[in-house]
């Protein structure tokens, strides 16, 4: 029996977050976007820094990156130095895309784009590119849950098997209560992920050295295999310019999950609140990261380094300390899949469907909600199922494509000049290119295939924004207030020169 108790308390998290889920409706009219889809604008800076906080800290944090500091050594930090920049991103842009949304009653990042630039195609076809890199990052999870359940079984439950339970649970409250959901069970997610990744880390510190510091570790690291201690790691496929490019593109990609929670806050200071906070969310790295150092000497020969943490507590922890680690790794993946799944139906409803379709708001609300399941059925299940690469290397793929609707972005924000044409070409030369150095010349001169796109994408961006026409000034003035007198003055003098030339 003692061996079932793990997998009885992972199982038991995913009762609560139902219950959790289905509660946060209550009240209100699901059908409705506003409130299925952004949460009626009413989330708090606590609220905000649970949900925000708990959709990064994901699968990866507690099985990819013990599972690289296993496999890598130091290269796993790359998640720590990333997580960082990316809370110095929303505490910057948080409020300024919440202010733009809720004078312009933007939804998603997409509508945003395509209201700027009056062009619904760009919008649409940011909506396609970027949700590569979303869904990639949902099939991550749903991979890292199915880890989970197989291993707590023992086996008894397969992976394909856990798949389809973890997003059948997720599906319940989801298609239910929509981002109300994704907050509350975000804020219980939060707490027990946090006092787990501590507890076990100290436990397995205590453990393999007698005390609580984690120097002894590094120490035994540095003495027996130093390689560990610096890039590229136990391996030769993390070097200096491809850990550092991978950080980069993971900083230029503002993820329309963040986007949408964003639009969820109840003003601009609790989105600045929250990020200000978020640091100290991500701390749950630290043991994390530290229990694969330990597992390197205790399992020197596994098989899937992805598992170790969770085997690990399943071979050295007692029961009930296993069955937590499990929940709280249950409960990251299914708050950084939830958000996923979320985005990716509001954005093809909204974005995609509802302008090529004519729907009205109440049909494009209603479709919303049913495209999470053949998002989930059609997409997310089968790829989790296939098990491609490293958790961590499917998050760093998916970087890629999410980075290249920056430009536009910096467009929407700082640079009225922009055009539809340029930020369209732009963006489909930098996800050809993506494409082509992810799957068929991967990461030429160890440069992430994201920053090739990336550098392409705004090179056309600029040049053809440059000789093209720009949006109407009716646009402009709404986007850019401050800078409408200033660029009516510079167009005047333009048209004056041109006439006197002409003369």
């Amino acid at each position: 029996m003692n061996m079932y108790v793990p997998l009885l308390i992972t199982l038991s998290y995913m009762i609560i977050a139902i219950l959790l889920g289905l509660r946060a409706s209550k009240g209100k009219n699901m059908n409705d976007t506003e409130n299925w889809g952004v949460g009626s604008r009413s989330m708090g800076p606590v609220m905000m820094y649970l949900l925000i906080g708990a959709g990064g800290v994901s699968a990866y944090t507690f099985m990819g990156s013990p599972g690289w500091a296993y496999a890598k050594g130091v290269p796993a930090l790359y998640v720590v130095v990333y997580l960082t920049y990316m809370g110095t991103v929303a505490w910057y842009f948080g409020p300024k895309v919440w202010e733009l949304g809720y004078k312009y009653k933007h939804v998603t990042q997409y509508s945003a784009i395509s209201d700027r630039y009056e062009s619904k195609a760009l919008g649409a076809l940011s909506s396609i590119v970027t949700s590569i890199g979303i869904l990639a990052y949902a099939v991550l999870q749903t991979t890292g849950a199915a880890y989970i359940l197989h291993v707590m079984s023992y086996g008894l439950i397969p992976k394909w098997v856990g798949v389809f339970l973890s997003l059948g649970v997720i599906s319940i409250y989801l298609y239910r209560s929509g981002l109300k959901a994704i907050g509350v069970t975000n804020a219980f997610q939060g707490g027990l992920m946090f006092v787990v990744s501590w507890f076990v880390g100290l436990w397995a510190t205590q453990q393999f050295t007698g005390g609580y510091s984690f120097r002894a570790i590094f120490e035994r690291v540095q003495a027996d295999i130093p390689s560990f201690l610096t890039l590229p790691g136990g391996v030769s496929d993390m070097n200096v310019t491809f850990w550092s490019t991978s950080i980069l593109i993971s900083v230029f990609s503002i993820w329309q999950t963040h986007w949408i929670q964003w639009m969820g806050a109840s003003s601009k200071q609790s989105i600045r609140r929250a990020a200000t906070l978020l640091p100290t969310f991500y701390i749950v790295l630290i043991t994390m990261i530290v229990v694969g150092f330990i597992g390197i000497f205790i399992y020197p020969n596994l098989a899937s380094p992805d598992t170790i943490a969770i085997q690990l507590a399943i071979d050295h922890m007692p029961a009930v300390v296993a069955g937590l680690l499990g929940a709280g790794t249950l409960a990251a993946a299914m708050s950084s899949s939830e958000p996923c799944i979320h985005a990716t139906a509001l954005s093809y409803s909204k974005d995609i469907l509802q302008p090529l379709l004519r729907w009205n708001d109440t049909t494009s609300g209603k479709w919303t909600r049913r495209l999470i399941f053949p998002i989930m059925v059609c997409i997310i299940a089968p790829i989790s199922i296939m098990e491609p690469a490293s958790l961590v290397y499917i998050l760093l793929i998916g970087y890629g494509f999410i980075g290249q609707a920056f430009p536009a972005i910096i467009g929407m924000f700082f640079w009225p000049r922009a055009t539809k044409h340029g930020a369209f070409w732009g963006l489909f030369t930098g996800f050809i290119v993506t494409v082509i150095f992810s799957f068929l010349v991967p990461h030429p001169l160890g440069i992430h295939a994201g920053i090739w796109g990336l550098s392409i994408n705004i090179t056309v961006f600029i040049i053809v924004s440059l000789v093209t026409k720009p949006a109407s000034g009716e646009t402009i003035e709404r986007f850019f207030p401050d800078m409408t007198e200033e660029l009516f003055t510079e167009n005047r003098n333009e048209l004056s020169g041109a006439k006197l030339s002409k003369l």
